[in-house]
């Protein structure tokens, strides 16, 4: 019997505009607010929901953790291994 696979994460990637925006993220509760979110983005990229009215290239979709009030704006790569984080709000 072969042994129980995980399936793999995406992985996370920054647009320059979310760099930024993360650079001002200063407190520990920030941080671990936005780590949450983008635990949950790696493990189900499809997890937001999409925006509407954008019909030209990656769709961008919305995550909104209402918990601990951060929305992220993101795309997903063709091949759903790499989540692009487009905005943060935290």
């Amino acid at each position: 019997m072969p042994p129980h696979q995980r399936p793999r994460r995406a992985r996370i990637a920054f647009s320059d505009t979310a760099a930024k925006q993360m650079e001002n993220i200063t407190t520990e509760a920030e941080v671990h607010a936005l780590d949450r979110v983008l635990v949950v983005l790696s493990v189900d990229p499809e997890a937001g929901a999409p925006l509407p009215g954008i019909t030209t290239g990656p769709q961008l979709r919305e995550y909104t953790d209402d918990v601990d009030q951060v929305r992220v704006l993101y795309f997903v790569t063709v091949l759903r291994t790499v989540v692009v984080v487009a905005y943060i709000e935290v």
